[in-house]
């Protein structure tokens, strides 16, 4: 088994959000800046390795009539716990993220990840799956935060990085800078993924 291909397969090549576009709402939603893009991503990561470990180990006793219900609920089980985690010990990303760490129960991403691979492969695959998906994830959500944080408040992690003769963009910072900036990298990454093939 080759781990740093399942490894970079999520982390690269088939990339949640950049390749598969998979979890567009809060990637869109949440993304208003780096430090909430890392909060969301960094949740999903940890719920979508615990899940990927839990139906992995469960995936021959779980009957295949029942397996999606299954997955709904291993994988509450794991956002109850990230959601609780964050409101004692991060409780202004908690705020900021809102709603959005609860909707990780239903974000096609986990539960695609659960059908598509959890569900048929070992645990150490799965784990490496979680993990290569969940930092691919974050490095989206982080990378789009960043982008819109800069053009549209002129920071970055909080940090001023222009004068006072800066004009932030704000509709970078509101829905439609998120499908621009999106389509954008997006464009970006195809220029590269194209040139890097040829």
């Amino acid at each position: 088994m080759n781990y740093v291909k399942i490894f970079r397969n999520g982390l690269i090549d088939e990339n949640p959000t950049f390749v598969q576009l998979l979890g567009m709402c809060p990637t869109l939603a949440v993304t208003t800046s780096a430090i909430n893009g890392i909060g969301m991503g960094v949740a999903t990561t940890v719920v979508l390795i615990g899940s990927n470990l839990a139906i992995s180990s469960l995936r021959k006793v779980i009957p295949d009539k029942i397996r999606i219900p299954a997955f709904v609920v291993i994988i509450a089980t794991f956002v109850t716990i990230i959601d609780m985690f964050m409101n004692a010990y991060a409780y202004d990303l908690y705020k900021a993220l809102g709603l959005f760490i609860p909707l990780i129960v239903v974000n096609c991403l986990i539960l695609g990840r659960a059908e598509a691979y959890a569900s048929k492969n070992a645990v150490l695959p799965s784990m490496v799956d979680g993990v290569g998906m969940g930092l691919g994830f974050t490095l989206a959500l982080t990378l789009l935060g960043s982008v819109r944080e800069i053009l549209g408040a002129g920071s970055i992690f909080g940090f001023h990085l222009f004068g006072e003769a800066f004009k932030p963009a704000l509709v970078m910072i509101l829905p439609p800078g998120a499908f621009i900036i999106l389509g954008l990298l997006i464009a970006g990454i195809n220029v590269i993924s194209r040139k890097k093939t040829v």
